[in-house]
């Protein structure tokens, strides 16, 4: 049936020279080139007398594909491709082949717009396609054009959330559109086009199931291929495809609604495209069956057919877009591609089932529960547009009401002038931008969250003073006095307990992206044990300032969280950080008594002391003083006297595991922190029997012990085994 595809392209003609201009002259250097090669040694370089390091940073390696934009290009311009046949309009002349060829081209796009999705360049994926570059030739192909057209408004949506969201900065390439054709006549018009495509071949459909006397009927409906036999297959094939890219376009369209009024409509879009996509996958055994005799075989598997589609090339767009970079570009395989918009619907599926509680709380362990996902950037851009829009909370909480709140204040204090001062007003946008911080990938999050404790560490000294002067105004009336007094109250222990949990979730990063060595966990548990203590403390006061029962003084030593009697006044979300309290200090401790009886093999770096260490791991917090008076001198007197025998006497794991037995009756209907609490316990559980071990076999030097992060992401488990 393929033996005679007419599409199949021509053998690319010997290519001429380039005409020399008024002044200068091209000439061919590959035979000295090649003689070159026959001299040079590995690492030898051919240079002038003039060239240096610095010349040399900035270099083109020749025939280097990443460095050589020339090297794989197989056509200097769109035009000398379109001659040569790459990309034919219709694909073949046989309507069966002509069907084969479009789901391939379908596919492939698929492929690259996942590639483009995980940061690459619009250019070299999606728009290495030759019909979306000139868009007005595939109007005579319906089917083809009206693909086109929706996956170039689709290509502009997207870019368009992210490009407004700002995450796109750690994939810079992104949102560089190069001047490719993204506008269209208008998104209505594409689906209206898709729409009427998709119609056709329902009824093509239609036509080709009815019976023989229905099929006599019927027989003015042309056919969507030649082969009735295989009439069906192609059909469905098709139609799977196209409704998938029409309810994808929907979904994105739904959720860019204001204020999350489309997130109903967008589940239901997202349901529909997980159900296509089954349909896609289905469909890939009878066009992989029926592929042979099709062009030469796709080596990076793009398609579903397994053949190589028609109508791309990579390579051109590296030489009509000057500012993009030449990179080697690896197109995801179809599975992965598929693979990759299941995670993302998956991901879009949770944004659009969140409940918009208005509560900066509930939105800030939203983002943190959604990254545990890893969502890509197209997922997060989506949910920070939905967390932040006007300058408000999904576009409708002002955000001084939410810290309001959130600080534990009545109502009444929303409608306050205190709203108006300056350095609220900045507060409100250090909460703006600390939830589009998290929104952002684990190693820009942390970045950002280890600068930004500065700005609210700032913010809390400039509000204290600003509260200040207020309060000597406000208290000529002593209405006033009582009123802003709270308010300032308040706002100050919110401002810095949420400091403190910037300031640990900044560790906890580092722990997702590795960047501790087991010689560093002793400090940085050290280090999440005082920033604990102190969450623990302001988490524990502002609470107190809220209920009416609480006394107006609390403790604020260390054991007020380590008491054993179940207060009634420390809260079940205070007894939460408590368990993790006595969790990091065991830990500390553990691998300080490992390290001072030598269990541990110390770090011997050329390069860095412990000191040094400590500087860099904690360089940010120590510039925002979060903990105050906490210095690396602090945490060897801390460490420096640690043993086992000293950890008999306090069994912190056996503490913080008691503490997660009894307050999980807490938190009965929140699951999240039912498995937190969980997973303190099985690492506490462990690290007990460890420690136990440990003691028992402290002169056996066949004991080996090892930490693994096998019940929890951030709290390791010690292994104790026999060498």
């Amino acid at each position: 049936m393929a033996e005679d595809r007419a599409s199949e392209p021509p053998s690319i003609p010997p290519r001429a020279s380039i005409p020399s201009g008024d002044n200068s002259v091209w000439a061919d250097v590959s035979p000295l080139l090649h003689a070159a090669c026959q001299d040079l040694q590995e690492g030898e370089l051919i240079h002038g007398d003039n060239f240096n390091l610095f010349a040399a940073m900035s270099a083109l390696e020749i025939m280097d594909p990443k460095m050589d934009s020339g090297i794989a290009c197989t056509y200097y311009s769109l035009d000398e491709a379109i001659e040569n046949g790459v990309a034919p309009v219709p694909v073949s002349a046989d309507k069966t082949t002509d069907v084969q060829c479009v789901i391939d081209i379908i596919d492939h796009l698929l492929a690259c717009e996942a590639t483009w999705h995980k940061g690459h360049s619009l250019a070299q994926t999606v728009y290495s396609c030759l019909y979306l570059l000139r868009p007005e030739r595939t109007l005579p192909h319906a089917l083809l054009h009206s693909y086109c057209k929706v996956i170039s408004a689709t290509c502009k949506a997207i870019l368009s959330v992210v490009s407004e969201a700002r995450t796109h900065e750690e994939e810079d390439l992104f949102t560089m559109a190069y001047g490719l054709p993204l506008s269209g006549d208008g998104d209505e018009k594409c689906l209206s086009l898709l729409n009427a495509v998709e119609e056709t071949i329902s009824r093509q459909l239609r036509s080709c199931k009815a019976s023989s006397s229905k099929r006599r009927v019927s027989e003015d409906i042309e056919q969507l291929q030649n082969n009735p036999d295989l009439e069906e297959g192609y059909c469905k094939a098709l139609l799977c495809r196209l409704r998938f890219r029409k309810h994808f376009y929907h979904l994105l369209m739904s959720m860019k609604r204001p204020q999350g009024r489309g997130l109903e409509l967008a589940r239901k879009h997202i349901a529909s495209c997980i159900s296509e996509i089954d349909y896609i996958k289905k469909s890939s055994d009878f066009l992989r069956v029926n592929a042979h005799g099709m062009s030469k075989q796709n080596l990076e598997n793009t398609t579903a057919s397994g053949c190589q589609p028609i109508g791309f090339d990579a390579s051109l767009n590296s030489r009509l877009s000057a500012p993009t970079p030449p990179r080697s570009i690896k197109i995801l395989c179809w599975e992965k591609a598929l693979e990759y918009f299941m995670k993302l619907l998956q991901d879009l599926d949770a944004i659009c089932s969140y409940t918009l509680v208005p509560s900066l709380e509930a939105a800030l362990l939203f983002v943190v529960k959604f990254q545990k996902s890893k969502p890509d950037l197209v997922a997060r851009a989506h949910l920070q547009l939905l967390l932040v829009q006007d300058g408000k909370l999904y576009g409708r909480d002002p955000i001084f009401s939410m810290i309001t709140r959130a600080a534990g204040l009545p109502e009444v204090a929303e409608m306050h002038d205190i709203q108006k001062n300056e350095f609220m007003v900045q507060l409100g946008q250090l909460v703006i931008n600390l939830l589009k911080i998290l929104c952002t990938n684990a190693a820009w999050q942390r970045r950002k969250l280890g600068k930004m404790l500065q700005d609210w560490r700032v913010t809390y000294v400039q509000l204290e003073m600003a509260f200040k002067g207020e309060f000597e105004e406000a208290s000529k009336t002593s209405n006033n006095k009582i009123v802003c007094f709270k308010i300032y109250q308040h706002i100050l222990a919110w401002v810095e307990e949420q400091t403190y949990w910037i300031a640990f979730r900044f560790l906890n990063l580092g722990f997702e992206l590795e960047l501790y060595s087991v010689h560093d966990y002793c400090m940085v548990y050290w280090y999440t044990y005082v920033v604990l203590i102190k969450l623990a403390e302001k988490k524990h006061l502002r609470m107190s300032m809220s209920s009416d029962s609480a006394k107006k003084k609390t403790k604020k030593k260390r054991d007020s969280f380590k008491d054993g009697e179940m207060d009634y006044q420390i809260s079940a979300a205070v007894l939460f950080l408590q368990s993790q309290i006595y969790l990091s200090e065991g830990l500390s401790m553990m691998f300080a008594a490992l390290r001072n009886e030598h269990r541990i093999v110390p770090l011997q770096s050329p390069f860095n002391t412990e000191h040094e260490i400590f500087v860099q791991q904690f360089e940010l917090l120590q510039k925002a003083c979060v903990p105050d008076h906490v210095s690396y001198a602090t945490f060897k007197e801390s460490t420096m006297h640690a043993n086992f025998a000293t950890l008999a006497i306090c069994d912190y794991f056996k503490e913080a595991q008691r503490i997660a037995k009894e307050v999980k009756s807490s938190f009965a209907n929140d699951p999240d922190t039912m498995a937190e609490l969980r997973r303190i316990e099985q690492v506490a559980e462990r690290n007990s029997i460890a420690l136990n071990v440990c003691r028992a076999g402290a002169l056996d030097p066949k004991l080996k012990i090892s930490f693994a992060f096998c019940h929890h992401p951030f709290y390791a488990t010690a292994i104790v085994k026999r060498s």
